[in-house]
């Protein structure tokens, strides 16, 4: 049995008896089936109901399997089509498929032969919707109207990746840590005309050195150690859609040419290889650094910064957009709670006010994490300040760095600013803050909570 009662099938044979068989084949398959003698017939019938699948002769008075097959791709593309044909008309069988006929069986032939090539075309049928499905859930989730925010900045930000996301141009998303921008580099990709390609996203600063050229370009079998086959590199992946290339400011001066050279060229070079690869591709670029201050460091090349620099998006800090604290609060309430009556379902008046106090040095992804904790470990129907982390709930602001050294300043003043700023280059990462100071993690974890420093 194949078990599809919910698939429709239209069996167009205008020989009777061949034509009662196919039902009832099918029929006893689970199926659901009607029949037309003709063609003119089959599409008055499909005018009326959904069929996912046709079954025609190729030979019949009026209209015969081939007209069919033109009228009905021109308005239903989706409608699988089988053609059903003499041996010695094989010919045309094969000028159907071309045409968009989904395959052709050949008479006489035997009762699974024909269940076989239905239950194929159903599956594929069925496979092709779940794709579309779970195309459009994707495009949905990062449509950016659905991106969370109704303060003034956000709806900024809002009519620009609106405006930008139909050009060709390179996208550049600016913002500090947490404040959403792969989920911009998405909204982007998903509301323009390549968002049935791929969104390939690249951290740039989470793979190292050494194999950030081959992952981005490829390589050729042999090219180094353990290249033991050719491989695609991720620009490759990404033809006919966008890369997304996070913390690009943390790319080597020598990666800088070679990207400047693909953005120029619009073609690549796998490790070790000789062939020049065309890519289309659409570039979206983010750093949390200022990539114009590491210009007039030397750290970044002038010509690629303003290869990438063509449209910015800058996204606020949390701590700009206060309006929109208590409507992203809420949004991860539900995520992490998904309706769960026993968990938390509203936020205390007092806990929403030291959230909104906080200054957010993690901006929004520190906010989920806190609300995810707070559900995790929240006793009460309501998340209360005691559901909050102590830094929040004591109305600790995140430390300030001096730029310029205070003379009078104490030695532990002194100490205290230091690490900071170490901590806040190392982006927060312990084990590289303690490695730059010269000391083990349990020293500096020491210092930290001495120096009440958190990151």
């Amino acid at each position: 049995m194949l078990n599809n009662v919910d698939e429709k099938i239209l069996v167009v044979e205008d020989e009777v008896r061949m034509r009662n068989l196919l039902k009832k084949i099918l029929t006893k398959q689970g199926l659901s089936v009607q029949t037309s003698p003709n063609g003119m017939d089959a599409l008055k019938k499909l005018e009326e109901t959904p069929f996912d699948v046709i079954i025609t002769d190729i030979k019949m008075p009026e209209m015969n399997g081939m007209e069919l097959l033109k009228t009905v791709k021109e308005t239903r593309r989706d409608v699988y089509i089988i053609i059903m044909t003499a041996f010695g008309s094989i010919d045309s069988a094969v000028k159907a498929m071309k045409k968009g006929a989904y395959d052709y069986i050949t008479k006489p032939f035997k009762m699974d032969e024909i269940t076989i090539v239905v239950q194929k075309a159903i599956e594929e049928k069925r496979l092709r919707c779940e794709v579309e499905s779970l195309r459009k859930e994707v495009r949905g989730r990062y449509k950016f109207d659905n991106i969370i925010g109704k303060s003034k900045a956000m709806q900024d930000v809002f009519e620009l990746i609106k405006r930008v996301s139909n050009s060709k141009s390179t996208v550049l998303i600016c913002g500090k840590s947490g404040t959403g921008k792969e989920l911009v580099a998405k909204a982007v990709h998903y509301n323009s005309p390549r968002k049935n390609g791929s969104f390939v996203p690249v951290n740039c600063s989470a793979i190292p050195e050494t194999l950030l050229e081959s992952e981005l370009f490829g390589h050729v079998k042999g090219a180094f150690t353990g290249a033991i086959a050719t491989r695609k590199g991720l620009f490759e992946e990404a033809n006919g859609g966008t890369i997304f290339l996070d913390e690009i400011g943390d790319i080597s001066p020598a990666m800088q040419v070679k990207l400047l050279r693909v953005l120029q060229e619009r073609e690549i070079k796998r490790v070790g290889g000789t062939e020049n690869i065309k890519i289309d591709i659409r570039l979206v670029a983010a750093s949390n650094q200022d990539l114009e201050e590491a210009l007039k460091r030397g750290e970044f090349r002038e010509d690629l910064f303003y290869r990438l620099n063509v449209i910015t998006i800058t996204l606020p800090e949390l701590k700009d957009r206060q309006d929109d604290i208590l409507l992203l609060a809420n949004h991860f309430l539900k995520k992490y709670t998904q309706g769960d009556v026993d968990e938390i379902n509203s936020i205390s008046k007092k806990a929403m006010s030291l959230l909104i106090n906080y200054n957010w040095p993690g901006n929004v992804r520190e906010l989920e994490n806190v609300i995810e904790r707070a559900v995790a470990l929240g006793t009460h129907r309501e998340l209360l300040p005691d559901d909050l982390p102590a830094n929040i709930r004591n109305g600790k602001k995140p430390f300030a760095i001096k730029d310029t050294l205070d003379e009078s300043a104490t030695i532990n003043e002194l100490e205290r600013d230091h690490i900071a700023r170490v901590l806040k280059k190392a982006r927060g990462h312990k084990v590289n803050t303690a490695k730059i100071l010269g000391i083990g993690r349990k020293t500096l974890y020491r210092k930290l909570k001495k120096y009440n420093l958190e990151y």
